[in-house]
């Protein structure tokens, strides 16, 4: 059963495509121009700024790297580069456990 979504994923996801249209301004790009050049469709893209949530994870990634932010996307989800979860992370391998 899939849960439905809460009021925090939804502002996430609304917050999250305010940040591609900024992105796209600050690349001065359309939407048409970013669309082909990630190669989804422009109803893909209007989602996505939307915030609707549907768009595939491939989807996002295209329009990311389109963008030129992919790598900072995925650099930022890297838990070495958080304190709390470096410190979680030693204390998983100091108890003999592994990553």
């Amino acid at each position: 059963m899939v849960a439905r979504r809460s009021p925090q994923r939804t502002r996430q996801l609304v917050e999250f495509g305010a940040n591609i249209v900024r992105w796209r301004a600050v690349n001065d790009m359309s939407a048409s121009l970013l669309a082909e050049r990630a190669g989804v469709t422009r109803e893909t893209l209007r989602r996505l700024e939307a915030g609707d949530g549907s768009a595939r994870i491939d989807s996002v990634f295209a329009v990311l790297a389109a963008l030129g932010i992919a790598d900072t996307v995925v650099q930022s989800s890297d838990p070495y580069r958080s304190e709390t979860a470096r410190v979680r992370i030693d204390a998983i391998l100091g108890a003999g456990g592994s990553l």
